[in-house]
């Protein structure tokens, strides 16, 4: 990816963010917002949701409910954000890409505003272990 495609997705990703409480205090959205860009060029973002029990889900899974509604499961680059911070993925959510399809493991996962690294290195052992 490019510095322009960079700024771009964490752009579209910044648009989302902002936290909002829920029905409680201690229940919230958007304190994290995720952007993420596939293989034929559409952008797709999404919200975390904090609640109890954990039942709430990240942004990133969010954003990847998007793109599966389009029918689409190839990501190229995918970056989550907060008000004050750029975020890597958790470990859910890094396997939850690579389960998606086995492709994304090449994928760009923006990690500061000028660097990437590729998900198979943020999960080098993912729970499907196979040659790829």
């Amino acid at each position: 990816m490019n510095q322009m495609q960079i700024d771009r997705l964490i752009a579209e990703a910044k648009k989302s963010v902002g936290e909002f409480e829920l029905s409680r205090k201690s229940f919230s959205a958007g304190a994290v917002s995720a952007a993420l860009i596939t293989a034929q060029g559409n952008i797709y973002t999404g919200i975390c949701v904090d609640l109890a029990c954990g039942i709430g889900f990240c942004a990133e899974h969010s954003a990847v409910a998007e793109m599966l509604k389009s029918r689409e499961t190839e990501i190229k680059a995918v970056v989550a954000v907060s008000e004050s911070r750029i975020l890597p993925p958790c470990g859910r959510c890094r396997e939850l890409m690579v389960q998606v399809n086995a492709k994304n493991k090449d994928a760009d996962v923006i990690v500061g505003p000028d660097k990437t690294i590729k998900l198979r290195e943020l999960l080098p052992n993912g729970w499907l272990i196979d040659s790829n």
